[in-house]
């Protein structure tokens, strides 16, 4: 079998200034002044790590950003959850990507879940808002919550879905699916083969160049994405 990791924002949906709204309210709430500068767009980092860079760019002085990041973070997804109808309303599904997930999802031997920056909460928000999350199974994700480092949570998900399915998922057997330099990196340092999608802020040349052995510019094509997974496939039957 093959375990597709899939990441959220930007490869699959796009929620706007949603996210950039939620930090700020967060940021405003703990700290009791609103932020003059917010995270950069599209960058694929962790929720908890992007806070920390919130907190840093906004002089909050560094003895106090650990503990003030813990509360921020811990308020994200309520607060997330809080915009349901702007989600629903400003949100958008990535072209191609419910064919795309369909696909994946009916293919016999695959495993469709997520890896991605996002906090569990707030990704099964953002994938239940947007008529997604029964395309994959969210259980055996790997969340920023788990892990501030993205790379580590391709081994959470590789170890939660070999408890769930048996056998062992590595590098051979594993593929994300993203559209971030922050994708390319997971998968090389986690354990996963890459195909990288050209559908945020990098472009197909700069995911090449990061390392995805595979670029598409959208999710349009299902064959071909199929193709690119069953090339791990392929690589696994031949060994």
């Amino acid at each position: 079998m093959i375990l597709v990791l899939w990441d959220i924002d930007r490869t699959l949906v796009y929620t706007g200034d949603i996210d950039r709204r939620v930090y700020r309210e967060a940021f405003t709430s703990v700290v009791g002044r609103p932020p003059t500068a917010l995270p950069a767009r599209g960058t694929g980092v962790t929720m908890p790590l992007a806070v920390r860079e919130l907190l840093r760019v906004n002089q909050v002085p560094e003895q106090d950003v650990e503990a003030l990041a813990a509360r921020i973070v811990a308020e994200l997804p309520e607060r997330l959850a809080g915009h349901r109808e702007l989600l629903v309303r400003d949100g958008v599904v990535m072209p191609g990507a419910v064919d795309a997930l369909a696909a994946v999802q009916q293919a016999e031997d695959l495993i469709p879940t997520v890896v991605t920056g996002n906090l569990r909460g707030s990704a099964e928000t953002k994938l239940s808002e947007l008529g997604l999350i029964g395309y994959l199974d969210t259980t055996i994700g790997g969340y920023a919550s788990d892990n501030l480092h993205r790379p580590a949570l391709v081994r959470i998900a590789q170890d939660r879905a070999a408890a769930k399915h048996g056998g062992r998922f590595h590098r051979d057997n594993t593929v994300i699916v993203g559209d971030s330099l922050e994708d390319v990196r997971t998968g090389l340092e986690g354990g996963a083969r890459v195909i990288g999608v050209a559908s945020g802020t990098t472009t197909a040349e700069q995911l090449r160049s990061a390392g995805a052995q595979h670029v598409l510019s959208d999710l349009t094509s299902t064959t071909t994405l199929l193709h690119f997974i069953n090339r791990a496939q392929a690589a696994v039957r031949g060994r």
